[in-house]
């Protein structure tokens, strides 16, 4: 897919860019359910606290598995390239 001031898109890029958002999100929903649930449940703030742990731990190793995916799959990119520029 060509871009519009030339070169090529790199499709990497648009994970990347979703990379901190997924993260936030994720983390302010689980929050959100935990306030959610402390006040039917009259807990305060023990659900919040345990919404924000899942959110967060969640969110970390979701955002570090996609990194190394990423990563991964850069290093193969680059190998091609150099394969090619070889030949």
């Amino acid at each position: 897919m060509e871009r519009p001031g030339g070169g090529r898109w790199n499709p990497e890029v648009g994970t990347m860019l979703t990379l901190g958002l997924q993260l936030a999100v994720s983390v302010v929903a689980f929050v959100f359910l935990g306030v959610w649930l402390d006040s039917i449940f009259d807990t305060k703030p023990v659900l919040t606290v345990i919404g924000a742990v899942v959110g967060v731990t969640g969110s970390l190793i979701r955002f570090i598995k996609t990194a190394i995916d990423l990563g991964k799959q850069s290093d193969r990119n680059m190998a091609e390239r150099r394969k090619h520029q070889e030949q």
